[in-house]
């Protein structure tokens, strides 16, 4: 458990971690609570389930995920987990929903969008799960 938890003083693991929350947790919020002109839980369950086919507990824990595991992340606690659990979320993405196209789609002229967000969200969350929280994470001995 203790090498799950244990990290470094170096900036790549703030940097990676940072990243990953600020830019996450904008979707979870859309998604949980309908910020940003998000739809809030209900209809992001509802197209879960009834487009994407997700079961209702795997839906729900994809909104979870997004939501509070890049506020651990931001904080730097239990980086390494979140992570995991974000590396998971993002390649079930790319499997599921946006695997048909590379680039995202700019000037719509594309069914759906591409996976470049998603791959460079499993390449930040590569980098936390080799470095830990890095500096100034709750995770980070003194």
């Amino acid at each position: 458990m203790s090498k799950i938890l244990e990290t470094n003083n170096g900036l790549t693991g703030l940097l990676a971690r940072v990243s990953i929350g600020l830019v996450l947790f904008p979707h979870g919020a859309q998604k949980l609570l309908g910020w940003w002109d998000g739809h809030g839980f209900v209809a992001t369950m509802e197209y879960f389930t009834d487009t994407v086919g997700l079961p209702y507990p795997v839906g729900a824990l994809v909104i979870f995920i997004e939501f509070f595991c890049p506020l651990l992340l931001v904080i730097g606690i239990g980086t390494r987990i979140s992570a995991f659990l974000v590396f998971v979320v993002m390649t079930g993405v790319i499997v599921t929903v946006q695997h048909e196209h590379f680039f995202m789609n700019w000037f719509g002229d594309q069914n759906g969008e591409g996976a470049e967000f998603f791959l460079l969200m499993l390449g930040l969350c590569m980098i936390s799960l080799h470095e830990g929280g890095g500096r100034f994470s709750a995770d980070h001995e003194k």
